[in-house]
């Protein structure tokens, strides 16, 4: 992890886990990551839906231009890099394994964009559906909308 907000969210992540292999989805408290909420999200496990958000931070919305609630998670890919991305939410979704990636987007000027992805498991639920949670953080401080994330 090279984005010191990854490393910060792990961290808080890992500790709520304890021992278990991943912690309960209500066992995240916002306050205790109130810096990193701009960078956070929660996705729900629903391949045929292109695994939607159901909360997106604010930052995370912004860097798309749009709200993101409900939107597909595997959208944000270019159609090239869809595939890659749903098979890596797969494993954290099903293995309960972390993990992380560099990510590069293309801006409206067409520019390229440096980010890192975190995603991360929650426990699930015997009669809850599956989700997990994770981190998107620019490492560029300049604001803009980004298209066509890849690996």
């Amino acid at each position: 992890m090279k984005h010191p907000s990854s490393r910060e969210f792990f961290a808080y992540w890992d500790e709520k886990r304890g021992g278990a292999r991943a912690p309960d989805r209500s066992e995240i408290e916002p306050s205790a990551v109130r810096e990193l909420l701009g960078d956070i999200f929660v996705l729900s496990y629903d391949a045929t839906s292109g695994h939607p958000f159901r909360v997106a931070g604010t930052r995370i919305c912004a860097l798309a231009g749009c709200d993101l609630k409900d939107r597909s998670f595997s959208a944000l890919f270019a159609p090239d890099a869809r595939r890659e991305i749903e098979d890596i939410i797969t494993a954290v979704a099903e293995e309960m394994q972390a993990a992380v990636a560099g990510i590069t987007a293309t801006s409206e000027d067409g520019s390229p964009a440096h980010l890192e992805l975190l995603l991360l498991p929650f426990n699930a639920g015997a009669h809850a559906p599956i989700s997990l949670t994770g981190l998107l953080a620019p490492f560029e401080t300049e604001q803009r909308v980004l298209r066509d994330f890849k690996l």
